[in-house]
């Protein structure tokens, strides 16, 4: 717990009600979704971007640690509390400032919902295209301090491809603006970009000006089963290949479809599938049919089993069935996932599922593998049951074997998910001293006192 006096200063700029101490309280924002739990100092909660200035700047003073926070849905342990540190919660700064269709653009504060961003942009023909699976409930700050995607990455980009101009606060409580509110910007260095995934580590970000895109007028699915991994994934590198770029192109392994089937959820899926992909397409009405023509020509090839097309909303509730029900189902093959979001060049994919496919079964860890094909991101989710210390061994090293392979097939230890305090210790496997050197010469210039997040991205 905070000193009376450092609880006083917060106190006195934010009011009793903003300034969180009680034990119950200080336990609701002590994890994210990773497994631990680090109880924080305190709670905070500005409600505009004077008061973010304030909070860094006596928290310079009294060298208070900050541990900013959106709605903590993040896995890596992004928003997981330092000991001896202050979360900044954004849940208050939740206004849409400005919102412009006619310049395709919106104006929101980090504690904005994803989903209703999208949803405002549709009810004018428009669509804020990064789609983060937690959309209905995570917030555009986490995605933002993440570079988080989604689905409709493969087409569309991640976060980083829609933020057009930033307003945050530095470490030292100084302010900043990036970018411009026009898709063409080439003044000074592009300080938005290397602001969007940095986790918070750089600055707090109290405004973002996003770029929205016209809405497709239509979207129709395609569900392809094949009799492997191996075939789906020379599948995809087809698909990738041709000229038509699909909206969403998803993948699920054989031991996906065996937990699918465990569960109850694989109805409809022929008999001898051992690998599944979810493909979508969308744009102009009369173009889609066409463009699923192309997609599904490409799909085609040695070990497919079944093509199943869905036009109507109905159609394409059915064929997501199975990938609706995989969360739950997993969930069925032991009590804790530790989800390793990795990514390959798209025509590696098959190396990577393979290898998968070995190394579970040498550290006898159960390896279940899905996620976005067409970018060659794959979520590895090891699961394991904590209490057991010697699985728990054998998990550790697995994870490592994960990390050396995909470095190995020149791929990146995170896609989407980001590095947070979960991953850090495997950084130094992927970047070199001189580049690390840099980004922490980076980090002392944007947080010269390093309060910012500390423990988080880079390794000590």
């Amino acid at each position: 717990m905070l000193p009376p006096d450092i609880t006083a200063d917060f106190t006195a700029l934010l009011g009793a009600e903003r300034v969180l101490t009680a034990p119950e309280d200080l336990a609701l924002y002590a994890s994210d979704e990773t497994p631990k739990a680090v109880t924080p100092e305190a709670v905070v909660f500005p409600t505009r971007h004077e008061e973010v200035v304030e909070i860094v700047r006596l928290a310079n003073r009294h060298h208070l640690p900050l541990t900013p926070r959106a709605a903590g849905s993040g896995n890596v342990g992004g928003a997981l509390p330092t000991p001896g540190s202050m979360v900044v919660g954004f849940e208050c700064m939740r206004r849409v400032i400005e919102f412009d269709p006619d310049n395709r653009l919106i104006v929101v504060e980090p504690g904005v919902v994803t989903d209703e961003i999208d949803r405002l942009a549709h009810a004018h023909g428009l669509m804020y295209a990064p789609d983060p699976g937690s959309g209905a409930y995570c917030r555009i700050g986490g995605n933002l301090a993440m570079n988080a995607a989604g689905p409709r990455c493969v087409k569309y980009g991640a976060t980083r491809d829609h933020v057009l101009a930033l307003r945050a606060v530095l470490g030292d409580g100084r302010e900043i603006r990036t970018g411009a509110r026009t898709t063409k910007y080439a003044t000074g260095y592009d300080l938005t970009r290397l602001l969007v995934g940095s986790e918070g580590t750089l600055a707090l970000i109290t405004e973002a000006t996003l770029r929205l895109v016209p809405a497709p007028e239509r979207i129709a699915n395609l569900r392809v089963c094949y009799v492997s991994n191996r075939a789906a994934c020379a599948a995809v590198a087809r698909v990738m290949r041709q000229p038509v770029v699909p909206s969403a192109l998803e993948f699920m392994d054989r031991r996906s479809i065996e937990a699918i089937r465990e569960y109850g959820g694989a109805e409809g899926l022929p008999a001898a599938t051992q690998a599944v992909l979810m493909v979508a397409a969308d744009g102009d009405h009369d173009d889609v049919p066409r463009q699923i023509e192309r997609i599904a020509a490409a799909l085609e090839g040695e070990g497919l089993l079944e093509i199943q097309s869905g036009f109507t909303p109905e159609e394409m509730t059915r064929l997501w069935t199975a990938r609706k029900s995989l969360s739950h189902a997993v969930k069925k093959i032991a009590p804790l996932k530790i989800n390793e979001d990795v990514v390959v060049p798209v025509m590696r994919l098959g190396d990577l599922v393979e290898a998968i496919d070995r190394m579970g079964e040498r550290h006898r860890i159960p390896l279940v593998a899905f996620g976005h094909a067409g970018n060659g991101n794959l979520h590895v989710n090891l699961m394991v049951h904590p209490d057991d210390a010697e699985e728990m061994a054998r998990a550790r090293a697995c994870r490592r074997e994960l990390v050396e392979t995909v470095l190995r097939l020149g791929g990146s230890l995170s896609g989407e998910h980001g590095i947070g305090s979960e991953k850090r210790q495997f950084v130094g496997l992927e970047l070199d001293a001189p580049t690390l050197g840099l980004m922490r010469e980076l980090k002392r210039l944007f947080d010269p006192d390093g309060i910012l997040n500390p423990g988080k991205k880079l390794p000590d």
